[in-house]
């Protein structure tokens, strides 16, 4: 038989592509007509035409494995789009670790040590990958593979699992057991004949061990913060009996740790499940009053030889009492930013830069040693997700005729970031005037108060109310860092321009209604 196979490139136009194989047999064929004519009845005979379409055109995730030393970062910026969907890797500094990994400008993170995370707000995401540790473990669409996947309606999380051919792999649990008179910890070590360093358990049922996410037949990996690999048995039978009242450890199941390894994967906290762990940060929402958050922040050296950010001087009353803190307890974050090993004058700056709200996630001192004696962030499991505070200022109360007080002009005050300010600007096109179309959620615009339909006033102490949108933009580019923007809560600046002419600092307040967004810019 000879084959001859003509194939047409796939395309990821909705036209779908064809296929078409063409075989002839040059042995007893018969003659062939001149003309070949096609009968539906009779069918294809010789030559044969074979058409048949296309299967869905791929989409190939890449898995990215970043390595830093300590104290330097991976070498790239993530970002979220406002009405974009995704988590995209903006820049790729040059010769950085993420380089080296193939990570490229556009990519779309879709797991963080194997961890989903398309679906999830960005700050969490963000800190993720601070909290990973030395290794980090990337699971990235390209820009055009992401933006075809989602046209198609693939489900992305699916699309992610695929990743991992082997059905019924599942991913390392990290196990607090507790002892219990009696018992113990509720299972037995043991050797696996022909392997040195590796130990499966066997477990009592309904024992502590049990209980606490240890399944019979499981792998030992990992035991308070050491790998076992290494040791023998009778080293590794003298740490357990040295554990006081609890241990914790990291296990598998047989088949996903011959998962792991076919992958190539180590088989680590990061990536795992948590059953069991006592101590968790906490977070603290805090809105300044007359006489500030009402804490004082300390840097200070503790026992282990460990500087840290301790909260002291809490005041009675104080918006800080009100959230639930507790003298000495560590700063491990500031709004969903990790600050554990930041300069001491940074963090403050950050908290003053809050404006009239901050969140803060601390942990005390025995918890963070648990941590810290384990190897890993406190924050490496801190799945709960900083919402969305209030927008300050709240409305003013209202009087008892049902009417609310009259506005008044805010000044808020905006430090720069990565992503920028943090807001969009809207207008009436072809009209002066401008205002708040969209606040970020966490950005330096929410924090310093805006919100959105807010009429924009002033930029840097210069009036802006008859200024149209390129020159209002303009003066916010060129203004820098801080950006000063006066701004009067939407809804009320008509009733404030009819009843002030002018405000308390001179500040003339003009005609503007705010209409339906029909220009928009993110700054």
């Amino acid at each position: 038989m000879l084959h001859l196979n003509v194939y047409l490139a796939p395309s990821r136009s909705p036209v779908l592509s064809r296929i078409m194989r063409f075989t002839t047999d040059p042995v007893d064929a018969p003659e062939l007509p001149k003309k070949f004519t096609f009968n539906p009845k009779e069918g294809i005979d010789n030559p044969a035409l074979v058409i048949s379409d296309d299967k869905e055109p791929d989409v190939h995730p890449r898995l990215c494995v970043l390595k830093r030393e300590e104290g330097q970062g991976f070498g790239f910026y993530l970002s979220k789009d406002t009405g974009c969907r995704g988590h995209v890797v903006r820049q790729v500094e040059p010769w950085s670790s993420a380089e080296r990994a193939g990570l490229r400008k556009g990519d779309r993170v879709l797991e963080v040590n194997e961890d989903f995370v398309d679906d999830k707000d960005h700050s969490t995401v963000v800190l993720k990958v601070q909290v990973s540790g030395l290794k980090l473990y990337l699971l990235v669409l390209s820009d055009q593979d992401y933006e075809f996947a989602v046209s198609e309606g693939r489900d992305l999380m699916s699309l992610a699992r695929a990743y991992h051919p082997v059905e019924g792999c599942s991913r390392p649990r990290l196990c607090y057991i507790t002892k219990e008179p009696g018992s113990g910890l509720g299972l037995s070590i043991i050797p696996i004949e022909g392997e040195r360093g590796h130990y499966r358990l066997s477990v009592v049922g309904d024992g502590p061990a049990e209980r606490a996410g240890v399944q019979n037949g499981d792998r030992l990996i990992w035991i308070n913060g050491v790998r076992i690999s290494a040791l023998t048995y009778a080293a590794l039978s003298k740490m357990v009996k040295k554990c006081e009242d609890h241990v914790t450890v990291l296990v598998i199941d047989s088949r996903s740790e011959e998962s792991y390894n076919r992958m190539s994967l180590p088989i680590i906290p990061a990536f795992a499940k948590t059953h069991n762990l006592p101590y968790r940060p906490k977070t603290l929402h805090l809105t300044q009053g007359p006489q500030g958050y009402g804490f004082l922040l300390r840097q200070e050296k503790l026992r282990s030889g460990r500087i840290a950010h301790v909260l002291r001087e809490i005041d009675p009353c104080s918006s800080a009492e009100t959230a639930g803190m507790e003298d000495g307890e560590l700063v491990l974050a500031v709004n969903g930013e990790q600050v554990e090993d930041a300069e001491h004058e940074g963090i403050v700056s950050k908290i003053r830069q809050s404006g009239q709200q901050v969140t803060l996630t601390t942990i005390s001192i025995p918890d963070r040693d648990y941590y810290t004696q384990l190897g890993i962030s406190p924050l490496l499991f801190y799945e709960d997700r900083i919402p969305k505070r209030e927008h300050f200022p709240k409305p003013p109360p209202l009087h008892h005729e049902g009417h609310q007080n009259p506005p008044h002009p805010r000044l808020c005050v905006l430090h720069k970031e990565g992503s920028g300010f943090g807001f969009n600007l809207g207008c009436v096109q072809n009209k002066p005037g401008t205002y708040i179309g969209q606040v970020m959620t966490g950005s330096a615009g929410e924090r310093a108060g805006l919100c959105e339909w807010d009429v924009v006033v002033e930029v840097n102490g210069q009036n802006v109310e008859e200024e149209y949108f390129d020159e209002v933009v303009r003066l916010i580019k060129e203004g820098g860092t801080p950006l000063r923007l006066l701004v009067v809560e939407g809804q009320g600046y008509e009733k404030l321009r009819n009843t002030r002419q002018t405000s308390s600092s001179g500040l003339n307040l003009h005609s503007n209604t705010v209409p339906d967004a029909s220009q928009d810019d993110f700054v």
